[in-house]
């Protein structure tokens, strides 16, 4: 099993896609195909996507069942702890916060 989030890619590499992986949602792409293409779907990948982002997921012999990778820009990041494979959301740096001093009670914001 194979399954690939696109993000922010050419509506051409998409459609390219579908030739060998179906697209049940925009942008989510899901098959069955051996290793070579899966590599060579994500070399391809890798040239066309501009600005965009990948992550593919696949199925392997491993604890829990599957690998990751990703490339470009997505809006999640791939973490491996003590061997296991996370997600874990990007997000914005977090403001600084307040001094004490620069606080003002009176100020509604």
């Amino acid at each position: 099993m194979l399954v690939m989030f696109l993000e922010n890619v050419p509506p051409s590499l998409r459609g390219e896609l579908t030739r060998w992986l179906i697209e049940p949602k925009p942008g989510v792409f899901v098959g069955h195909v051996s290793a070579l293409v899966r590599d060579r779907l994500w070399e391809k990948c890798i040239k066309q996507r501009k600005d965009g982002g990948l992550i593919q997921i696949w199925s392997t012999n491993t604890e829990q069942r599957f690998e990751m990778r990703s490339w470009g820009n997505t809006d999640r990041e791939l973490v491996e702890f003590e061997g296991l494979w996370l997600i874990r959301h990007k997000t914005a740096k977090p403001k600084p916060a307040p001094k004490s001093g620069d606080l003002n009670p009176l100020d509604p914001g």
